[in-house]
């Protein structure tokens, strides 16, 4: 009973709690710090590579690196369980200082692995590392300039043309390692997907292709621009008929001339107002006394020049043909000739005795002419002053024929004289 009563009187004392209560403090501390300096060790993985000193390589060496092993490591660390147990992956990096390199060439180097900011790495010791050292290639910064070219993925609508696509700027140039610029040959663009009937433009991406058409990986590059503008202009298309127009002459109108132009038409591209004010090209102007009954001859088709000529024919052949009329000879006698227009104070003398002259008109109007209805008339009124022999040359009518005439040009000789 005694010894009841003295474990009682025990239990029930402040005295002996507060001595439990410090003896248990005291335990849970000692195995906290126990805890805190036990050595640990932790492997990561998935830990990032860096490369130190690449401005420096760059900017002092024209010197880039590229090739790299690999991207990530494993790294083993040992340490106080409280600072290595809270770290993950991401929280180091494993650097490899290239600011020290002067040559081209395939290299490997060690890294070192960066803790935390603020880190007391004096208990910290790294351990076993996958891989060991990072390997890859110090390169040549170069550049190359290469030319846009590109396609229109959409469609033009009916009535209008397309030109070649145009890209601002024409030319990329592309900075990076010698190695891979060699096999780039072009920017690539590809732009606009609707039906458009005007001029489209646009901002566009690109990619990089080689000679086989094949993309290019853009990795380790840099480029004077990432878009470029593209547009594809857009014209209007009008078939534009080919047409002569004639000086009727010696009995020969459009009623009785039949012409044949080839080709007919030509296609024109180019802006709509000058192209909905044109219904037809003229080759020339024939004079229907140039010749009796048929002519032929080539043109250049004209057209103005911003227009763009879709058929590629540049010249047209013109055949004429007089129908129901022809020719004949006449000779004309000196008295049937004679001069107007003779300066004041001076005097003009015929002197061709006659002149051999062809006629066209309907068969029926050629028997009934005789060579007194002739008439050459000389005129001399750009003559002026002059003095001296001269060929001059000569209109013929026919009296009473209105609808018949002279086929070609002809002259006389013509003395002045100053009175």
């Amino acid at each position: 009973m005694k010894q009841t009563s003295i474990m009682r009187k025990l239990y029930n004392s402040k005295a002996f709690w507060l001595v439990i209560a410090l003896l248990a403090s005291l335990s849970l501390w000692i195995y906290v710090i126990s805890q805190e300096t036990e050595a640990y060790k932790q492997t990561f993985r998935g830990v990032k590579v860096e490369l130190v000193g690449e401005d420096i390589l760059l900017n002092s060496r024209n010197m880039v690196i590229t090739d790299r092993s690999t991207a990530t490591v494993t790294v083993e660390v040992s340490g106080p369980r409280r600072i290595v147990g809270s770290w993950s992956s991401d929280d180091l990096i494993a650097q490899v200082d290239v600011s020290k390199l002067t040559q081209p060439a395939f290299t490997s180097l060690q890294y070192t692995i960066k803790f935390p900011d603020g880190t007391d790495t004096s208990s910290l010791k790294t351990g076993l590392k996958t891989p060991e050292t990072i390997n890859f290639m110090v390169s040549a910064q170069t550049k190359k300039v290469v030319p846009v070219v590109g396609s229109f993925e959409g469609s033009v609508a009916e009535g209008f043309t397309a030109e070649n696509p145009e890209f601002e700027p024409s030319t990329i140039t592309v900075s990076g390692p010698e190695t891979y610029l060699k096999n780039i040959s072009r920017a690539w663009v590809e732009f606009g997907s609707q039906e458009i009937n005007s001029t489209y433009s646009v901002d566009a991406p690109y990619v990089l292709l080689d000679e086989e058409g094949e993309e290019c990986s853009t990795t380790g590059l840099s480029f004077s621009n990432d878009t470029v503008k593209a547009t594809l202009r857009i014209l209007s298309v009008k078939e534009i008929p080919l047409t002569v127009d004639f000086i009727e002459a010696s009995g020969a109108s459009s009623a009785n001339t039949k012409v044949t132009v080839e080709p007919e038409s030509i296609t024109l591209a180019g802006d709509t107002a000058i192209l909905s004010a044109m219904n037809r090209i003229s080759l020339a102007t024939i004079d229907l006394s140039d010749f009796e009954t048929t002519y032929s001859d080539t043109y250049l088709i004209k057209y103005d020049d911003g227009l763009k000529n879709l058929s590629g024919m540049t010249e047209a052949t013109v055949t004429v043909e007089i129908v129901g009329l022809e020719g004949k000879d006449y000779s004309v006698d000196q008295e049937n000739m004679s001069c107007i227009n003779v300066t004041d104070g001076y005097s003009a003398t015929i002197l061709s005795e006659s002149l051999s002259v062809r006629l066209r008109g309907t068969r029926e109007q050629l028997e009934e002419i005789r060579r007194e209805n002739i008439r050459i008339v000389a005129d001399l009124k750009d003559y002026n002053t002059s003095v001296g022999q001269y060929m001059v040359p000569v209109k013929i009518s026919v009296d009473g024929f209105a609808d018949v005439g002279a086929v070609g040009d002809y002259t006389i000789s013509v003395e002045i004289r100053k009175e």
